[in-house]
């Protein structure tokens, strides 16, 4: 089953909501597209912890200032798990994956009110043409064990450069009745199959379309 968070305590803290049910465990998303002489280059990230999540990660800051050796080495273990799982997301051009580089540029973690909040910058392995063309970017855990989502379809963004070439759309599935009624069956020591992507069936799509 994956796993954003690698604490044991943190694990306990999210397995401690109710026994039943995907998904356990929320993050906010919040994603602007990065562009760099005319070409799509990466997604600037923004996950929000939901507070149970973000629990023991806050526990161990204390009351560490942010850029501190505490908070660095959070910001290290928590991305190192997202990298793993290919930064839980997938940009489609073409009927095919866009490939990422292994390490982000930059990364940090930093503490907003009772939730821990990871930014980092996604970086496209190679440089992809806007001027004519079509992306699909959808971000998920597979599993369902976390619910990774938009709240609202401003939460991804252009950079200033785009916003008279290019558009963003967002849609959000309606996944089947009996989808839905397994993702509820699922208790906390639950996997769903690992070939059916639960998460995907759940997981809203972002277009960006270029003129």
């Amino acid at each position: 089953m994956l796993r954003i968070l690698p604490a044991l305590p943190l694990l306990t803290l999210v397995c401690a909501a109710p026994s039943f049910a995907h998904p356990h465990s929320f993050i906010t998303l919040k994603t602007q597209i990065i562009e760099k002489d005319g070409q799509f280059t990466g997604l600037h990230m923004r996950w929000v912890m939901d507070e149970i999540t973000s629990a023991d990660l806050l526990y161990d800051a204390g009351d560490a200032k942010p850029g501190t050796e505490i908070w660095k080495k959070l910001a290290a273990e928590v991305m190192a798990n997202v990298i793993g799982q290919h930064y839980f997301t997938e940009v489609w051009h073409d009927g095919k994956k866009v490939t990422f580089l292994p390490v982000p540029p930059e990364y940090g973690m930093a503490r907003e009110g009772h939730q821990a909040v990871l930014t980092f910058i996604l970086p496209l392995a190679k440089p992809q043409p806007l001027a004519g063309q079509r992306y699909s970017i959808s971000t998920f855990d597979p599993t369902y064990y976390v619910d990774m989502s938009y709240e609202a379809t401003h939460d991804v963004t252009l950079p200033a450069a785009l916003a008279g070439q290019c558009k963003l759309t967002m849609t959000t599935p309606t996944p089947t009745a009996d989808t839905q009624a397994f993702a509820l069956s699922l208790d906390k020591e639950d996997a769903p199959p690992e070939d059916m992507e639960l998460g995907k069936q759940f997981a809203q799509k972002v277009e960006l379309q270029c003129q």
